[in-house]
């Protein structure tokens, strides 16, 4: 990505508050949103908000971007504040919703051109490249495009002015993992030249490829902030594994592996952290075959977090 050919609204190397929140609160009527919500991301940080699906993290976003108004605490975004500036707020700013509504009838360069005309003081600087990158063709109608492309779509549509600040909403839903590398790659660009990142997912990975902090968000209250390292070490994988020759329970007497179900040619553990120490194990028997999976966040939050008292 060619850097852009005007200047940034922050100079590089000054360390600000770009998101500041203050104890926000969102309810719709009796129905929690999100409560005492406190947190701040600096200038050039890729952050991390990760939670599972209806913890409160769209809502935050929308209460940041304006879209709904908080009721009550305050935050400010680049300066802003999100209730009474929040027209300055998203002047410049990339937003990637997680939910997609596009003009249908419009082709891909149809509405990219439309929206540019809402910012005719940002030129599009970095479209082309994007459009390149993530092998997109503009001549379709968004009707006729897949999910993935869709997607690819509204990824171009957010960056192509270069903002200063991205909001992104499960940004690589949809995406191969090809594009996803991609999409990464692109945000570790951005990073490179003082750009900051607000990065919503439930998926863990997505969160671990890129952010350096994250925020764990569960039932609209903010329960950790944590060093992506820390939540490294709190990963939890379910293995099944069946061997061609026999191998003992006791083998796998290790730190943080639990035997959920065992006899002599097959295995299912639950291993928390590291899973090298089970690697090893595996190795020193003839494996037949294996499947490994990530646990849900709901599963982490359980076992590390606990519940959140109200």
């Amino acid at each position: 990505m060619q850097p852009p050919t005007f200047r940034s609204a922050f100079t590089i190397g000054v360390v600000m508050a770009v998101i500041k929140i203050e104890k926000l609160t969102k309810y719709y009527g009796a129905s929690r949103g999100i409560e005492d919500l406190s947190l701040e991301v600096k200038q050039g940080e890729i952050f991390g908000y990760l939670g599972p699906n209806g913890a409160g993290k769209t809502t935050t976003i929308r209460c940041l971007l304006g879209l709904i108004f908080p009721t009550g605490g305050k935050a400010t975004v680049m300066g802003h504040d999100i209730v009474h500036e929040s027209f300055k707020v998203r002047q410049n700013i990339g937003y990637i919703p997680g939910d997609l509504n596009l003009y249908p009838k419009m082709t891909g360069e149809e509405l990219l051109e439309y929206f540019s005309r809402f910012r005719p003081d940002k030129p599009a600087v970095l479209k082309d490249d994007l459009v390149t990158r993530f092998d997109l063709d503009l001549t379709r109608k968004t009707k006729e495009l897949s999910r993935g492309n869709k997607q690819k779509l509204i990824i171009i549509l957010a960056l192509m002015h270069d903002p200063d600040l991205l909001i992104l909403d499960e940004p690589t839903l949809g995406l191969d993992p090809l594009m996803q590398k991609e999409f990464y790659k692109v945000l570790r660009e951005f990073q490179a030249r003082g750009k900051t990142v607000f990065l919503s997912s439930h998926i863990l990975p997505d969160v671990e490829k890129t952010c350096e902090r994250v925020g764990i968000v569960k039932e609209g209250k903010l329960v950790a902030i944590e060093d992506v390292k820390a939540v490294e070490t709190k990963k939890i994988r379910h293995i099944e594994v069946t061997f061609l020759d026999t191998v003992k329970k006791e083998e796998f007497d290790i730190d943080g592996v639990s035997v959920i179900q065992a006899n002599d040619h097959e295995f299912k553990l639950k291993v928390k952290g590291k899973i090298d120490p089970v690697i090893k194990v595996m190795a020193k028997h003839q494996v037949a075959d294996t499947i490994i999976e990530h646990a849900s966040l709901e599963e982490i939050f359980l076992e590390f977090y606990g519940e959140v008292t109200r």
